[in-house]
């Protein structure tokens, strides 16, 4: 198997497994995303929290020029730790949602 190929099955399976996370309250769906066309992986929350609308995204990774950027994480969860330990090399992962200046300062690639 090769490198892009290992990078999305541990990604697809990451994701899996926090899709299987039900919010703790509210009529609310988790939705899993995966294009692996265009290598665009997301959770969605959707549905309704009382007679509030709930529609947000929760984790979204893409897979670009080799590398994996973790464009959002909206869990608790140390996902490019996770990432790692699923044999994710540190140097191709991107933490997309720091600026561009601040990956410098981090143990990751700048991108």
């Amino acid at each position: 198997m090769g490198k892009i190929e290992h990078y999305r099955k541990c990604v697809k399976e990451l994701l899996t497994e926090f899709s299987s996370h039900q919010p703790a309250s509210g009529d609310i769906k988790v939705e899993m995303l995966l294009d692996s066309e265009r290598d665009h992986y997301q959770i969605l929350h959707v549905g309704w929290n009382n007679e509030h609308r709930v529609f947000g995204v929760i984790l979204h990774i893409d897979i670009e020029g080799e590398k994996v950027w973790i464009q959002w994480n909206g869990t608790e969860v140390d996902i490019a730790h996770e990432l790692m330990s699923m044999g994710v090399e540190k140097q191709d992962i991107v933490i997309g949602f720091h600026s561009p200046f601040m990956r410098q300062f981090t143990e990751y690639s700048m991108g």
